[in-house]
């Protein structure tokens, strides 16, 4: 192996191609965006990650170079966008297949072709293989493909690209056995062999586990505001039963990875996921049960203009600045299907305009509005809850103690 040449420099590709320069294996970034290049190229990193810094610094001392061209070599990691198709559910595979070719065009006789990115389950046999065939290449001869899912999450992806366990799936286990020894030089968890099928089923098996147990978690708390019961405290009493593990609920599940995944099941099995379809259902109906319980406080306090109102947190999760799907930009979708605008928005980890009526001052936001929804748990609000006095507080992620905030 003279390289390892790492297409798409997102949330995943860069930590990954980071890591393999960081064993000491030379790797080449390919991205098409110009600007993400010329970013990395001189320095500059395109996300904010903890540890990300440091992993950049280690991974020049090896040696890697970022670029917008495929370049010539024997091994290949694809970290590209999956999105669904919204009206179909159903994996939208252009960007894997659009990255397959351009490998296929300049790729050596025997190169491995390993993707990253999550793909539904058949998508290989479906999308890629008929790429190969088309072109006269033998499979397991002139090209080898691996499916080895990533498995990290932003906010922790150091430590889980070190230490979470991988799949690695291939028709030919000699092929997986060498890509084992590649992710070995980085990953401390264990890796497993498997064929294609089942790793592409694996990773879209965990992320829907995850989607059907928040929306348990989602569907109790909607039952208990029906009768003013306590959701927390009844979900902290069941979990103390050895065989219960319940979620916490929140006010939509955001992210590429739980929001999305379990729709490539039921695109693909629509007779055959009542489940998945229901649980999908519930937890994209939380960002209109937050809407209510806005409208269900603004009344109680007399307060008529919604511009009074604050969205703490665009992002999707917690102390990181990913806001792809996030249940606040769910939100303002749904107020601007029903022409209603002026809601006020801040996040600490979003420097840049996102959105209308985006504060990026924290004091200066809390000054406009009367009440202040908690999205996201930040560390940030956390440590300035003493700001918030006077406030009327919604928290939707049940991170303040007084018993005089509303809750979902």
């Amino acid at each position: 192996m003279r390289k390892i040449i790492v297409a798409g420099l997102g949330y995943i590709g860069l930590p990954t191609a980071l890591m393999f320069a960081k064993s000491g294996i030379k790797v080449v970034g390919v991205d098409p965006n110009k600007e993400i290049v010329g970013a990395l190229s001189e320095g500059k990193l395109t996300f904010e990650e903890q540890g990300l810094d440091e992993l950049y610094n280690q991974a020049l001392v090896n040696h890697i170079e970022f670029t917008t061209e495929y370049q010539p070599g024997d091994t290949y990691v694809l970290a590209v966008p999956t999105p669904y198709i919204k009206k179909s559910k159903k994996l939208d595979p252009n960007y894997v297949i659009s990255a397959v070719n351009s490998v296929l065009d300049v790729c050596d006789k025997g190169a491995v072709l390993i993707i990253e990115s999550t793909i539904a389950p058949g998508t290989i046999d479906k999308y890629i293989k008929p790429e190969i065939i088309k072109r006269g290449l033998l499979l397991g001869e002139d090209v080898h493909l691996v499916h080895a899912p990533e498995r990290i999450i932003p906010g922790n992806m150091i430590h889980e690209l070190k230490y979470n366990s991988r799949t690695i799936g291939t028709d030919h286990p000699k092929i997986g056995e060498k890509v084992k020894k590649i992710y070995q030089g980085f990953c401390h968890g264990e890796i497993i062999i498997t064929d294609l099928r089942s790793a592409e089923m694996s990773k879209v098996v965990e992320n829907t586990f995850r989607d059907v147990n928040i929306a348990f978690a989602n569907e109790l708390a909607k039952i208990c505001r029906e009768d003013n019961m306590d959701v927390y405290e009844i979900i902290k009493i069941a979990n103390m039963h050895p065989r219960v593990n319940i979620l916490q609920p929140g006010p939509g599940v955001g992210g590429h990875c739980i929001s999305v995944d379990p729709w490539f099941l039921v695109g693909d099995y629509p007779d055959m996921t009542n489940l998945i379809l229901s649980a999908r259902k519930v937890n994209e109906s939380m960002p209109i049960h937050v809407l209510k319980r806005i409208r269900e406080i603004m009344d109680e306090h007399g307060i008529k203009d919604v511009s009074k109102v604050g969205l703490y947190g665009l992002t999707y999760k917690e102390n990181v600045d990913d806001t792809r799907e996030s249940p606040t930009l769910q939100i303002l979708d749904k107020m601007a299907e029903h022409l209603s605008f002026g809601i006020k928005v801040f996040d600490p980890y979003i420097d840049s305009k996102v959105v209308d009526n985006q504060f990026t001052d924290f004091k200066d936001f809390l000054e406009h509005i009367e009440i202040i929804v908690i999205m996201v748990g930040h560390d940030h609000i956390k440590s300035n809850f003493d700001l918030l006095q006077g406030k009327i507080i919604l928290d939707t992620k049940n991170i303040c103690s007084n018993n005089e905030i509303y809750k979902l």
